[in-house]
């Protein structure tokens, strides 16, 4: 199949085998390495919203210089490379590279929508959200409260991710994760209220969804949403999302047309929840969860978050045969099953 290069900027993650192209993708990884002979080699990644290629340039390329010392992680180029399907795995040929311009806008260049994104639309997905906070929470001043937090921040709420790396780390990840536990929650909820009707006090089914709806809401503070990707804030190093979120709903309860409306010993509930919804310490966690409500948000975020990793190991590991390599962000073999490719 020959090379055939496009008029027009294409987009990386719709290049076909052989295709050369002009296209327009973030810099997502860059690491000096040595093979065992000896030879220097840089591996780095290009990547817009779907598609993250990554592959050597060696010493021996003329752009081995110039990646090692102007290419920076993070920032945006324009190329003209060659998408090759090979037995290594996805590689790019380089042609031309250059930093991206504001100017480049005029052929297309939008920073946001080269980041990797959720895969459902986030204004949707906010607004099942809100439904499903209408429709189940059944306790006005509870419902307002986390209604009114919401709206406050709905641009942050859509954009953010709901992790710099781990889970959901992408644009609308924050909204996908929120919405997730709170259907698990819900299920969660309803099953231990029947199962246990005599528990003393009654298990507060809103205040789970709450709880759900509001754990991570921390996050919206505790990193910055750049063109270039998630960062951590300042106040997000120090203080961390779970002080940060406490102190989101502290806020929001102070109001008197919506705190009045809320008992105390609710409200102190809906906090707890949100500090000990961490599992562990280094995560963020300040607490252990000490009420069956804060029990279920912290399993139902638990699951959510390990389960997008899980999926994420599972697409993404390049390693043949049953079972995935361990290293990964779950830190442990998965199994693909024994009709996978061995190598």
């Amino acid at each position: 199949m020959t090379a055939s290069r496009s008029a027009n900027p294409a987009r990386l993650c719709d290049l076909k085998n052989n295709q050369e192209a002009d296209f327009f993708a973030q810099l997502s990884a860059k690491e000096a390495h040595t093979t065992r002979d000896g030879k220097p080699y840089v591996r780095v990644g290009f990547r817009d919203a779907e598609r993250d290629v990554q592959f050597p340039i060696w010493s021996d390329s003329p752009w081995y210089e110039p990646c090692l010392k102007s290419w920076n992680v993070g920032d945006f180029y324009k190329l003209r490379a060659a998408f090759r399907e090979t037995s290594y795995g996805p590689q790019l040929e380089i042609r031309r590279v250059r930093p991206a311009t504001d100017e480049d806008a005029a052929e297309g260049f939008d920073r946001w929508m080269l980041l990797p994104r959720s895969r459902r639309d986030a204004e949707s997905m906010y607004a099942e959200l809100c439904a499903l906070i209408r429709e189940r929470i059944a306790d006005e001043g509870v419902r307002r409260l986390v209604l009114g937090i919401l709206e406050a921040h709905r641009p942050a709420v859509l954009r953010w991710p709901a992790s710099l790396r781990h889970h959901h780390a992408y644009l609308g990840g924050f909204v996908e994760h929120a919405l997730s536990v709170v259907r698990t929650a819900d299920f969660l909820a309803t099953k231990y209220r029947d199962q246990y009707p005599d528990l003393s006090p009654p298990l507060d089914a809103d205040l789970v969804l709450a709880g759900a709806v509001l754990h991570d809401i921390g996050k919206l503070r505790e990193l910055d949403q750049t063109p270039a990707g998630a960062a951590r804030s300042i106040r997000g190093s120090l203080l961390g999302h779970v002080v940060l979120g406490r102190d989101m709903v502290r806020e929001a309860a102070a109001d008197p047309d919506v705190g009045s409306q809320i008992a105390p010993e609710k409200l102190l509930r809906l906090e707890h929840i949100l500090v000990s919804h961490e599992r562990q310490a280094e995560w963020g966690g300040v607490r252990p969860a000490m009420t069956p409500e804060a029990l279920l948000v912290q399993a139902a975020d638990d699951l959510d978050a390990r389960f997008d990793m899980l999926q994420a190991v599972l697409s993404g590991d390049k390693t043949e045969g049953p079972f995935t390599s361990s290293k990964n962000l779950l830190q442990t073999e998965l199994f693909r099953g024994e009709t996978a490719k061995q190598a």
